[in-house]
């Protein structure tokens, strides 16, 4: 009988099925919570899902899940004109979070430091989606000296979704079922 390969742990299915429900999260997360900023832009949990996403699934299949998710969120939202950046934005924020925190992570040498190597590869995470969205507006919407107004509502989404994700990353990698679901979550480290 056929076996189905199994990449880290997983099987294609269970990728498959795993990225759907994150890529539900990211579009919940995106579309449903909207907390505005007193002075420009709002809060919404989208990229907290989108971090996670990349932490628990890795590279190709976090990513894809952040992009389908947020870039759907953003079509039904009435922003059909980000829908190509926020695909690509937002899955490139999953992978580079990703592997900044397997790159950074094998550099500390004790458990206590991975809550570091986390928020370091949220923040660049969260780099990436504000330095992707001031690019794309600045070539395509409003010339660079108008995307220059998106870039503290951006940069304060990324640092509270970066606060949330770390945060939530370090309540859940913990537990034994969550490490036994998710592979990549083990370091050698905890």
């Amino acid at each position: 009988m056929y076996k189905s390969s199994a990449l880290f742990g997983f099987s294609q299915s269970k990728q498959i099925a795993f990225a759907a429900m994150f890529a539900t999260l990211c579009f919940i997360g995106t579309y449903v919570t909207a907390i505005p900023f007193p002075v420009i832009g709002y809060f919404n949990l989208g990229d907290v899902f989108v971090l996670l996403s990349g932490w628990f699934l890795g590279p190709f299949y976090g990513g894809i899940a952040a992009a389908i998710g947020c870039a759907l969120a953003d079509v039904i939202s009435g922003f059909a004109v980000y829908v190509p950046a926020t695909f690509v934005i937002k899955g490139a924020d999953a992978c580079v979070a990703y592997f900044t925190w397997r790159l950074i992570n094998p550099l500390f040498e004790r458990k206590r430091w991975n809550l570091l190597a986390r928020s370091l590869s949220a923040l660049v995470g969260e780099l990436t989606m504000v330095l992707g969205y001031f690019l794309f507006e600045g070539v395509f919407l409003v010339g660079f000296l108008g995307a220059c107004g998106s870039l503290l509502g951006n940069a304060l989404q990324g640092l509270l979704s970066a606060v949330c994700a770390v945060v939530l990353m370090s309540a859940l990698s913990p537990i034994k079922a969550i490490k036994k679901l998710f592979p990549r979550l083990s370091t050698k480290y905890e």
